[in-house]
């Protein structure tokens, strides 16, 4: 069973489409939030929205505009994980800035964020060098 190069760039064109509606996500849910934090603003809730947008949504309109190879199921779930990780910590973390406090442990947010989207990416240049290979 094979997909057409059409079919893979209208997933990769899919998923861009949804990362771009978790950074609207994002977007209202930090002014919401900030609207009702009675004037204390956490720049992690304010900017929480770059991971989805940055990270999510513009490397797959790159892929999909160059033409590039879809990533493999493996290295999209680890590179998905992490910008949900990196992305949950912010809104997490600006909760906790205007909260007024700290938390010891929301540096795993940020290690596993960085650990699955590292992990995510040498899986789909490991998964990329091995389809070039077999091309001969």
């Amino acid at each position: 069973m094979s997909i057409s190069g059409t079919d893979r760039r209208e997933s990769i064109k899919r998923t861009a489409v949804v990362y771009l509606l978790v950074t609207l996500l994002c977007v209202l849910f930090g002014a919401v939030y900030e609207h009702f934090s009675h004037g204390v603003y956490a720049y992690f809730m304010l900017y929480a929205f770059v991971f989805p947008l940055a990270g999510g949504a513009l490397p797959f309109v790159g892929l999909a505009f160059y033409g590039k190879a879809l990533p493999g199921r493996i290295a999209c779930n680890l590179y998905h994980s992490g910008i949900a990780a990196l992305t949950v910590g912010s809104l997490f973390q600006g909760a906790l800035d205007i909260y007024g406090t700290t938390n010891r442990l929301m540096l795993v947010y940020w290690i596993a964020g960085a650990l699955f989207l590292f992990l995510g990416m040498a899986a789909y240049f490991v998964d990329a060098g091995r389809k070039r290979d077999t091309d001969f």
